[in-house]
């Protein structure tokens, strides 16, 4: 069985704070789990360090990645994710402000499934959000979980 968690991988406060309210906003009420840097994020979903004690057969529904991140970057946080059994079907959308052409096609050549850019604007990027979570969340049927034997 697979939590209904969203794991929101964001570094920069400011982003973190919108992303936050455009999920309320759209009465988004999925638990959000907040890592803010690489590291952070794989400890959560391998259950390691400060989440050695979490129950890691519930994945989150969806990984929400910033590419730009202190510790370990987005792609290799998406590399090692992929690289593993137990998180390589979790959906993973990149949401990150880099419009470069190089981050979109090595996010999707390591198996990214969507790439979204931040929108500047509030409104723009609350309905970038909407989006996200009616899509993610609702219409998206999720692979199921891989148990290990």
């Amino acid at each position: 069985m697979a939590s209904n968690s969203i794991l929101l991988v964001e570094d920069n406060p400011d982003d973190e704070a919108l992303t936050l309210r455009a999920f309320r906003k759209n009465n988004v009420t999925n638990e959000v789990v907040v890592a803010r840097d690489g590291a952070e994020a794989l400890d959560y979903l391998f259950g390691t360090g400060t989440y050695a004690n979490r129950d890691v057969t519930l994945p989150p529904q969806v990984i929400i990645l910033d590419l730009k991140l202190p510790k370990i970057d987005g792609l290799e946080v998406l590399r090692r994710i992929r690289a593993t059994a137990q998180t390589k079907l979790l959906p993973v959308v990149i949401l990150t402000s880099s419009n470069e052409e190089r981050d979109r096609l090595e996010s999707y050549g390591l198996g990214a499934n969507s790439y979204v850019r931040k929108p500047v604007d509030f409104a723009a990027f609350v309905d970038a959000v909407r989006q996200l979570g009616l899509y993610w969340l609702l219409l998206n049927e999720r692979p199921p979980v891989l148990r290990k034997n």
